[in-house]
């Protein structure tokens, strides 16, 4: 026996699926008691288990950052090379391990964090390096990279329309953001000539985000895309 819904399998005890939750009726077929294929409750130790995996992921991390630590120390006295392994596990850290401890974690917090954290690795990176680019490229090329991801992650959140104009407009600061890339490289090292070959980027990327949006504000296309793509 099988879901009129969801095409699932069903003993024939079953009284609804377990899936989709459909009434299970079938005239020729009487239902008894037999063992359910599927249980009905999660088990009560799933958050243990979770936190008990989280526990570990943290201590993997940790592994890699005390090891090289304690191999610099010995070597030099002191935190040189190992602080970039440190940076570069704490990254991974905050963006793909620190949001799972939360039950419900909100990237609009997460998102801008990971940039942050980004950001202090570039800094130190040119303070052991003695470079002279983090003010006049890194910085501002992650803290607008940042703003752009964040701002598209929480409209996309927070609203339940125009994601046409999301899209579109993230696309046009793309280009836009492609164009600054290649001004903070000319101003940041001075044998670099300003070729402007970011115009062309800019210039797909603005019809494209131009595009959606047209989409976006004419009802009657967006109706026909939905009906033939999906979407």
């Amino acid at each position: 026996m099988y879901c009129v819904k969801c095409g699932v399998e069903l003993r024939d005890s079953e009284k609804c699926c377990p899936l989709c939750g459909t009434p299970v009726f079938h005239p020729d077929v009487k239902q008894t008691k037999s063992v359910k294929p599927y249980s009905e409750f999660y088990p009560n130790d799933h958050k243990y288990n979770v936190r008990a995996f989280m526990i570990a992921l943290t201590l993997i991390c940790a592994l890699p950052v005390l090891i090289t630590m304690m191999i610099d120390i010995q070597i030099n006295a002191m935190i040189t090379w190992s602080g970039f392994v440190i940076g570069g596990v704490a990254i991974l850290y905050v963006a793909l391990i620190l949001p799972w401890w939360f039950s419900r974690p909100n990237p609009v917090i997460f998102v801008p964090s990971t940039f942050a954290a980004v950001v202090l690795y570039l800094w130190y990176i040119e303070y052991m390096t003695g470079g002279h680019w983090f003010l006049t490229f890194a910085f501002p090329i992650t803290a607008i990279a940042g703003l752009i991801v964040t701002a598209v992650v929480t409209l996309s959140k927070y609203l339940r329309r125009g994601y046409l104009f999301i899209y579109g407009g993230a696309i046009i600061a793309v280009g836009i953001y492609i164009m600054l890339i290649e001004f903070f490289v000319y101003i940041t090292y001075d044998s670099v000539k300003f070729v402007m070959w970011s115009i062309y980027p800019f210039v797909v990327c603005l019809v494209i985000g131009a595009l959606l949006i047209i989409v976006g504000a004419n009802k009657p296309m967006k109706e026909s895309l939905k009906r033939k793509f999906f979407i």
